[in-house]
């Protein structure tokens, strides 16, 4: 246990959940990742224990717990084997909620947040576009008042719980003539006329349901705008850190999954009348593995507490996700290579796992726009302020 960071209610916790993932998630994960639908008992199973509400305050039936119990759910989920999955639960939780949690009036929050937490209503956030990409500010997409309503048109893709979710917040231009201060965010349902989803074929990430949507003539009510019109982008910016530093606490847990799955194969293999452990070459090669990894948990723990003490950190999340993807992309390559033939065949967790790791440098903000990013800050002398 690292006491500088974790105390022991922190390890309980841990351990309860690391628990009832291997009761209740493990058992289904392969038919998730063949069938490419998580099965909609999971989620209310999370709700009743109170996962998807540890940042939401209890008066929304959440638990609002300090940003430490988020890394500890992260790092678990990522031990399953199934970044789909995992990206499902945490894109519902930290991405869709964090608006709500955040931005929603009170009215909102009654219908959409504590049904959120409960584990009754999946959410998806609705950002990137065919044409944009990291560009958000360029997004063409709109959502033009008429009355006490407003006409959403447009389109979305690469948007995680895209397809199953009951409800999509979405990031719409209501001044399209204004590149950064017209964009607004509304929270819409599933089942208003005028959407339509199709599920996207994926790499990795099989479990999740990934879709590109289509927004027709879609009405939404005035009361469905999430904070300020117009202050869309500023939201956006303010939850990318969160976003990030998440992206980064996965990579280090997937690395760190990868590096003790090689390091037990290694001593139970067996070649030229010893342990793969006992060669000096891999065992060289696992030490590097080992350094990298814990450098980078080390620097995302710090910046966890950081955040979670109130400090703006764009910046280092945005270090964070560069650095750690990078690392997990090439530890989890070194530790399929240790499995050799072993590695390559799905029958062992190291092909998924490099399949799923890499999304990392480009789910969440490419690594060329986070060096942009940061270079603007460390060169420029650039700053980013919080919108709230």
């Amino acid at each position: 246990m690292n006491s500088m960071y974790f105390t022991e209610e922190h390890e309980a916790f841990r351990a309860s959940f690391k628990d009832f993932l291997q009761k209740e998630v493990v058992p289904h994960i392969e038919k998730w990742e063949e069938t490419g639908t998580i099965e909609r008992f999971i989620w209310k199973k999370f709700g009743e224990m109170g996962y998807f509400g540890l940042c939401t305050p209890e008066e929304y039936g959440g638990l609002d717990l300090d940003l430490f119990y988020t890394v500890i759910f992260l790092e678990e989920l990522q031990k399953v084997n199934s970044g789909g999955f995992a990206a499902a639960m945490w894109a519902h939780e930290f991405l869709a909620m964090t608006h709500l949690n955040k931005e929603a009036n009170e009215a909102t929050k009654q219908k959409y947040l504590i049904p959120s937490v409960e584990g009754d209503k999946i959410g998806c956030l609705c950002i990137t576009e065919p044409f944009g990409g990291s560009d958000v500010a360029g997004m063409r997409s709109t959502a033009i008042k008429n009355g006490d309503q407003y006409i959403l048109n447009g389109s979305k893709t690469f948007i995680t719980n895209g397809v199953y979710s009951d409800y999509l917040i979405v990031a719409a231009k209501t001044d399209p003539k204004d590149k950064y201060k017209g964009i607004s965010i509304f929270v819409v349902d599933r089942n208003t006329p005028g959407i339509s989803a199709t599920k996207l074929n994926k790499l990795g990430w099989r479990a999740s349901d990934t879709g590109e949507i289509a927004f027709d003539n879609v009405v939404i009510p005035a009361e469905n705008l999430l904070g300020e019109e117009g202050k869309g982008f500023p939201y956006i910016m303010q939850h990318f850190a969160l976003e990030r530093l998440i992206m980064g606490v996965n990579a280090h847990a997937r690395a760190e999954f990868a590096l003790d799955y090689a390091i037990k194969y290694m001593q139970e293999r067996v070649a030229f009348g010893k342990s793969l452990d006992k060669f000096q070459a891999l065992r060289h090669k696992i030490a590097e593995m080992a350094s990298r990894v814990d450098m980078c948990r080390e620097y995302n723990y710090s910046i966890t507490k950081r955040l979670d003490q109130g400090n703006y950190v764009v910046k280092e999340a945005s270090m964070s996700k560069l650095l750690s993807t990078k690392m997990a992309d090439e530890v989890i390559y070194d530790a399929l290579q240790l499995l050799g033939g072993y590695g390559y065949m799905e029958d062992y967790p190291m092909a998924r796992l490099l399949r799923d790791s890499r999304l990392g440098p480009i789910g969440g903000g490419t690594s060329e726009i986070l060096k942009e990013i940061i270079a603007k800050m460390v060169i420029d002398n650039k700053e980013y302020k919080p919108a709230t």
